[in-house]
């Protein structure tokens, strides 16, 4: 390994001649900005595995396997099955005798063919100028209206009338005259018609 070469006397004189005529371009450099050192990556903290998703075809069954038709369905009743499970609020033998047709309506409206717009108001007049009149029992026709869709990428309820007017008879003016609604007996139009029983005035 090589030595570093000394200055000699000369050497020095020399360089001490031009350091005195020379002028540094910049008396107080600054001194360099030291580089923050960047932490260290904290370690990522691993989240906890999702719940298993579980799984929609039972463990024993098989692909091919022919489902249990007497396993019942969790389907919402349909709306004359929640009319007959209705509690009876009338008495108990009038209304057997309204649901087997022994009772003759004191009046009756025909809905059929009325747009929702037109039928409600309809539906609230009469049964308040009945009401009103001291009728008890009267009969609402609404038609049977469609049981098949036409198969669009939207579902299309049909019998709108036969839907609505239930929810109408339970809703004010009309909650407060009104006592019983159920299906009507065949010989009243069936499933296309009320029997609307009102409250005593």
């Amino acid at each position: 390994m090589r030595r570093p070469r000394s200055l000699t006397p000369e050497d020095r004189a020399l360089w001490d001649l031009v350091a005195q005529r020379t002028t540094p371009m910049n008396k107080q450099r600054p001194a360099p900005p030291s580089v923050a050192a960047e932490p260290a990556p904290q370690p990522r903290r691993q989240m906890p595995d999702p719940d298993p998703i579980p799984d929609p075809v039972p463990r024993s069954f098989r692909i091919g396997q022919k489902a249990d038709a007497r396993r019942p369905h969790d389907l919402s009743p349909s709306l004359p099955e929640r009319l007959s499970r209705a509690p009876i609020q009338m008495d108990a033998k009038q209304h057997g005798r309204m649901t087997r047709g022994k009772l003759d309506p004191e009046g009756r409206i025909d809905l059929h063919g009325m747009t929702v717009s037109e039928a409600h108001p309809a539906l609230q007049s009469f049964i308040l100028m009945a009401a009103a009149e001291g009728k008890r029992l009267v009969l609402v026709i609404t038609g049977k209206g469609k049981d098949r869709d036409d198969g669009g990428p939207i579902p299309t309820r049909f019998g709108v009338l036969r839907h609505q007017v239930p929810q109408w008879l339970n809703l004010p003016p009309l909650r407060q005259v009104v006592m019983q609604v159920t299906a009507a007996h065949i010989r009243h139009g069936g499933h296309g018609a009320y029997y609307v029983y009102l409250r005593r005035r």
